[in-house]
C-alpha cells in the first residue's frame, strides 16, 4: 500500500494541502528561479562580470590558498550565482518530483552526495580545461603542453 508524501517544502515553511498543490508550488519556485537564471543572462549586470579577489601573489602559501579558493572566489559572481541557482533547481527537481523526501535515510545519501561529489569534479574539470584553453587561444606560442 502506497504511503502518503509530504506536503510542505522548504524545511516545512509552505505547507500545502494536498499534492498537485504542492507539485504546482514547487513548479512556480522553479519557474522564478529559472526566470532569474535568464533574465542574469540576458542583462549580465557589469557587477557580476568582473572577478572580486585577484589572486594572491607570493610563495607556497599563496599558490596553496589560489589552488583551494579558485573555484569559488576568483572566478566572476555571475557564474558562481549560475551554478548555485542551478545546484538549487536540481535539489528541489530531486527531492520533491523524485520523491526522494519520503525514502530511506541511507538512500538518499548515496544518491544524493555521490551527485554532488560528481558535481564538484565536473566543476573542478572544467574551469581547469577552461583555463588551458584560454591559455592556449591567448598565447603567442601555438600549443602548450602539459604532461599528466
Amino acid at each position: 500500500m502506497a504511503h502518503e508524501h509530504k506536503l510542505e517544502i522548504f524545511r516545512g515553511l509552505w505547507k500545502f494541502k494536498s499534492n498537485t498543490q504542492k507539485i504546482w508550488g514547487v513548479l512556480i519556485f522553479l519557474t522564478f528561479v529559472t526566470a532569474i537564471e535568464v533574465v542574469l543572462g540576458i542583462y549580465k549586470p557589469d557587477v557580476l562580470m568582473s572577478v572580486w579577489i585577484n589572486p594572491i601573489e607570493g610563495g607556497f602559501f599563496a599558490t596553496l590558498a589560489n589552488i583551494i579558493l579558485s573555484p569559488f572566489v576568483y572566478m566572476k559572481p555571475l557564474n558562481l550565482i549560475f551554478i548555485l541557482l542551478t545546484i538549487v533547481k536540481a535539489y528541489y527537481i530531486t527531492w520533491d518530483f523524485m520523491h526522494m523526501r519520503d525514502e530511506t535515510k541511507a538512500l538518499r545519501r548515496m544518491v544524493v552526495w555521490t551527485a554532488v561529489f560528481l558535481i564538484c569534479y565536473l566543476i573542478f574539470i572544467l574551469l581547469q580545461e577552461g583555463g588551458y584553453v584560454f591559455d592556449v587561444y591567448n598565447n603567442d606560442k601555438a600549443i602548450i603542453k602539459r604532461d599528466f
